[in-house]
């Protein structure tokens, strides 16, 4: 049975996982820690706890229990003192606090959510996420970095602040991989966070793993702004250290609707500008675009993407590139 890790977090990872759980493989995935908006931010800030958001999201796409508790994990309150909170987010936040670890805290959802898979954050240390622009500015903290949409100079650094240790299960995980999967997520606040982490940069350059990369399906204003499918490439190889195996890329069309939407939000379809010596192996062009439209939830206050990768889509394709 092969080890295949996926790394990332949020939506992106949210779709490989339900995508691939079923198949038989020692399937885990290795979690940003970073994260300090909305509900994730004001438990991080109000009680003192690690980022319980995209844990949530993997625990939950990893479940194989009833679908109510799926919904129950995933469900926002929309009024009263806990609007815009996330169920899940509070479920994990209060195991911390009564749990001896944080390895317990991850035993007991996964029990409750009977997850086909192992949820690994990248860290237990307490950082935040800090980006410095060509133009001088810095941010510091996730959310800042998420939201500042109208920021048109690009990230030159990106670092953590205080500097964190990677998670030694993580370590390991990577060391007994054969493929890694990174993405698809938002380049600098939910793939290369993880990079960032002590220890993973080298321990993935070590790695006999196969790396896959799933380039996103459009620009992050903010982050990407203008960014074509090969600069994409460029600052992924320059925080991993190396060039990705291989590369999934769409060719497929993507409603007119939904581009208008990222339009009116500045951003735009990544541009296939791929070259054969951008990775070690092959580029896969196919259509992985899931054309069904998401709508957040009304007390949801952050921009969310209303474009998702199909999880069976790219599930055949992982398949095949398992079997290589």
């Amino acid at each position: 049975m092969k080890t295949i890790t996926v790394l990332g977090g949020g939506t992106g990872t949210f779709v490989v996982l339900t995508g691939i759980k079923n198949l038989p493989i020692d399937l885990g995935v290795i979690v940003t820690m970073m994260d300090s908006g909305g509900s994730t931010g004001r438990l991080r800030d109000q009680l003192g706890v690690l980022p319980p958001g995209d844990l949530r999201q993997c625990l939950v796409a990893l479940s194989d229990a009833p679908e109510l508790w799926r919904k129950l994990f995933l469900y926002r309150f929309e009024k009263g003192d806990f609007e815009g909170h996330n169920f899940g987010n509070i479920f994990l936040s209060a195991l911390e606090k009564v749990s001896e670890n944080y390895n317990q805290v991850l035993e007991t959802a996964s029990y409750v959510l009977k997850t086909k898979g192992k949820v690994i954050p990248v860290t237990f240390d307490k950082t935040n996420l800090c980006a410095e622009y060509e133009n001088g500015i810095v941010l510091k903290g996730e959310s800042h970095i998420d939201e500042n949409h109208k920021e048109t100079s690009r990230i030159k650094n990106a670092f953590l602040e205080p500097q964190a240790s990677a998670n030694p299960y993580a370590l390991q995980r990577i060391e007994e991989s054969n493929l890694i999967i990174i993405g698809p997520g938002d380049l600098y606040t939910s793939i290369i966070p993880i990079m960032l982490v002590e220890g993973m940069k080298e321990r993935i350059r070590a790695s006999q793993a196969k790396i896959v990369y799933v380039m996103n399906l459009m620009t992050k204003s903010g982050q990407t702004s203008g960014y074509t499918a090969m600069d994409h490439i460029k600052d992924l190889e320059h925080y991993l250290g190396k060039k990705p195996d291989h590369i999934i890329i769409n060719n497929g069309k993507i409603p007119e609707d939904i581009i208008q939407w990222y339009t009116d939000h500045h951003e735009k379809p990544v541009v296939n500008d791929l070259v054969a010596t951008c990775c070690n192996g092959t580029i896969i062009e196919e259509d992985v675009v899931d054309n069904v439209s998401i709508e957040k939830s009304r007390a949801d206050v952050l921009t969310r993407s209303v474009l998702r990768h199909d999880s069976n889509k790219l599930s055949k394709i992982i398949q095949g590139l398992i079997a290589l």
